[in-house]
């Protein structure tokens, strides 16, 4: 079947930049994870919790509102925060809006770790990534990405202590 001015639906630029996407982050997981884990012992998935418990004001955030923000579903955050926890790098609260919530919160390990591992990861990615785009085109990619995330996060719901977190914990600027 046929699309707008006889293309295939198939060859639709959304299909196409949808897919570039994928193919994007999968690329950078491969390439840069192995780096990540040699550099600090940290798998992606472990770096991608601390990082955003380190941007987050209080060094905390509802489990759900940290599995919204990784590729984690909920049990597999619960499992990379079980072992971040026993790690000494990541500590739960409970929340007291409501008794089925919990926070995850960066224990000073945990920052400690991330004042090591962040620079190195940054590094590995200059390596990867520098002169590909202009500081510009960084700035409208980011801006863009943002604008994706924060529309796929609204098709979600909130509870009392989502609501009581703000909506991004991760300012203009960083990912």
């Amino acid at each position: 079947m046929r699309g707008m001015a006889g293309e295939h639906r198939w060859d639709d630029e959304r299909v196409t930049t949808v897919g570039l996407l994928f193919e994007s982050s999968a690329g950078l997981r491969r390439i840069l994870e192995p780096l990540l884990l040699t550099d600090s012992g940290l798998s992606n998935q472990s770096f991608d919790v601390l990082v955003r418990l380190a941007r987050t004001p209080g060094f905390r955030l509802r489990m759900s509102d940290l599995a919204s923000q990784t590729t984690l579903t909920p049990s597999g955050l619960t499992r990379s925060v079980d072992r971040l926890e026993e790690a000494g790098m990541v500590s739960r609260e409970a929340c007291p809006e409501d008794r089925r919530g919990a926070f995850a919160v960066l224990t000073t390990k945990g920052q400690a770790v991330m004042e090591e591992a962040t620079p190195l990861h940054v590094s590995h990615i200059d390596e990867l990534l520098g002169g590909v785009l202009t500081r510009e085109e960084e700035e409208t990619l980011s801006s863009l990405l943002r604008k994706v995330r924060d529309h796929i996060r609204s098709l979600g719901h909130s509870t009392a202590c989502e609501e009581s977190q703000g909506t991004d914990p991760v300012p203009s600027g960083t990912s």
